[in-house]
């Protein structure tokens, strides 16, 4: 049977959050590239804070936290260190670079140094990862909405998609920061309010143990086996460095105003982001201190099918039915700060890095503005409809954040910091290297077997307790250095002749232009021309501002990264 309030509740939640977004679109001076994908540069300190945290504290933030302590305990819950780390380290590593360059994506900084075929390459993993993890969002929505409310999971994850969409089309950057700012405020809310209802009742529906109600008796550290203390530090990197190569998180970097100290921003957001761990946790306990059969609202002992909803469950479950209303509804409706921030972050890439670089440069901004929103559309429909139907989206979305990890999180560190050393050729090998050395690694989740066991391997499980995809990512590094420096030796020392044998047009200086291979006749042939050009034309003077020659550029175009 349909749960009404909790229904209710996600309605309203949404409905207001719809009209948040619509009204910050208006805050849009324009319809301008920087003022759409980056709100014009000009977040605030408190929202930019508010903003970078709800990057990654959204409902799946909250809600796996909880699973993880009821599930394995404290040391297995690294969500909340990863991210915080996260927030942190990118802020450290890529913040000032990238803010003084005045990149627009993370993309950006591979276009400018290797062109926009291979600067393009690396847009495909950004972007399957991107849509693989909002499919897995929604879809994790739509079984605790068909758990706990007995609302069908299509009609859950289509409303939600499309309501997503819908203020992310209207207002770009300003309605997804904005509403952002307004879940985060619903779900601290929503979860604080719920806390001591849920605690409380937890004396009426105790475990067997007569002590079962005090929280000595529950293993809520869990434990590490010796034999996967590499594998959990791995773990950790991957979320921690794995996370950085996120444009959703650089949208946020790059969009606040110049003047702010966004390494700043992120120790606060990072900080306020780990205390928020805190009461998603206390909901996990909670779930462990109950007997789920004496709960006559569940009634059979929980379910291992529901631990990914261990928190609406409680919620709905364990608090009355007037909170229940907030406690849903602001679950549900956080599900939205991770969803509208990967639709805006993938159609940002392909629109500019792909379209506009790649495709059309000379396309308008109004062009570019269409390109968006249609691109906000088909990436809304290709994850709602992976969401509905596939059983496998989280192992997929895994995969891909490790392809990132391994192929894309070195990449960038070099080109951004180290760009002078490497090329496309060392690009290109590094981008192969490390897709073949993740996939021979093997993903027994997804029945691939590995085609390398490296050591360690745990042949019950069938599982690498090996850091290979950190060694991966190593190697994918090491390789992107050496064979670009090796690739440059042969072409300036004319090993190889790079007119004839730089196929990625990566050593252009060797290259004559048009000019330098015209022999002495044939300048002298063009030179005539020219004057009684000139001659002709004697009476128009061509500045500047009349020749039709020139390029017309504004203030704000000077100030915008070009390649």
């Amino acid at each position: 049977m349909i749960d009404w309030y909790g229904t209710a509740g996600i309605l309203v939640f949404y409905s207001i959050i719809l009209g948040v977004g619509v009204w910050a679109g208006t805050k849009k001076k324009n319809n301008g590239e920087e003022e759409v994908m980056l709100a014009g540069r000009s977040i605030g300190r408190t929202v930019g804070i508010l903003t970078l945290i709800a990057t990654w504290a959204g409902g799946a933030y909250f809600t796996g936290i909880a699973e993880s302590f009821f599930t394995t305990g404290l040391l297995w819950c690294q969500m909340p260190f990863g991210y915080s780390f996260n927030l942190a380290v990118g802020a450290l590593l890529f913040a000032k670079p990238m803010r003084e360059a005045g990149y627009i994506t993370m993309l950006d900084p591979f276009q400018e140094k290797y062109g926009s075929r291979i600067g393009g390459l690396l847009f495909l993993p950004a972007f399957m990862g991107d849509i693989l993890i909002l499919a897995a969002t929604l879809s994790a929505l739509g079984v605790s909405l068909e758990v706990i409310l007995d609302i069908s999971n299509y009609w859950s994850v289509t409303i939600s998609t499309m309501f997503a969409a819908a203020y992310t089309i209207t207002g770009g950057l300003y309605s997804v920061t904005y509403t952002d700012v307004l879940q985060l405020m619903f779900m601290v809310f929503g979860l604080l309010l719920s806390f001591p209802f849920a605690i409380n009742n937890v004396q009426y529906y105790p475990n067997d143990s007569p002590n079962s109600t005090s929280t000595s008796t529950i293993d809520w550290i869990g434990h590490v086996e010796p034999k996967d203390y590499v594998f959990w530090v791995e773990q950790m990197l991957i979320l921690v460095f794995g996370g950085i190569v996120n444009q959703s998180f650089f949208q946020r970097i790059l969009s606040l105003k110049p003047s702010l100290d966004a390494f700043n921003i992120s120790l606060i957001s990072a900080t306020v982001c780990f205390l928020l761990a805190i009461p998603a946790a206390s909901f996990g306990i909670v779930a462990k201190l109950v007997d789920w059969s004496k709960i006559p609202s569940y009634g059979k002992p929980f379910d291992k099918t529901d631990t990914s909803a261990v928190l609406p469950l409680v919620l709905r479950n364990l608090t009355p039915n007037w909170v229940a209303f907030f406690g849903l509804g602001a679950v549900s409706a956080s599900v939205m700060a991770s969803a509208d921030s990967i639709i805006l972050s993938s159609s940002s890439m392909f629109t500019r890095n792909i379209y506009k670089l790649s495709l059309r440069p000379q396309a308008t901004e109004y062009e570019l503005m269409c390109v968006l929103r249609v691109s906000v559309v088909v990436v809304s429909i290709v994850s709602c409809y992976i969401a509905l139907s596939s059983s496998s989206i989280y192992y997929l979305a895994v995969v891909c954040s490790d392809i990132v990890y391994v192929v894309l999180f070195p990449q960038l560190v070099v080109v951004v910091h180290w760009a002078n050393q490497v090329n496309s050729y060392g690009c290109l090998v590094s981008f192969i290297l490390g897709l073949v050395l993740r996939a021979t690694g093997g993903e027994p989740d997804l029945g691939i077997p590995p085609v390398i066991k490296y050591p360690w391997y745990d042949e019950t499980a069938r599982r690498q307790l090996f850091p290979y995809k950190t060694l991966a990512m190593l190697l994918s590094a090491l390789s992107l250095v050496l064979i670009s420096q090796l690739v440059s030796y042969v072409f300036h020392n004319r090993i190889l002749d790079p007119e004839q044998w730089d196929v990625l047009n990566a050593f252009q200086e060797f290259c004559p232009t048009e000019s330098q291979k015209r022999t002495p006749k044939e300048s002298e042939h063009l030179n005539v021309h020219i004057i009684k050009y000139r001659k002709t034309n004697e009476p128009h003077s061509y500045t500047s501002e009349s020749s039709p020659y020139q390029p017309t550029t504004t203030p704000e175009d000077k100030n915008k990264f070009r390649f």
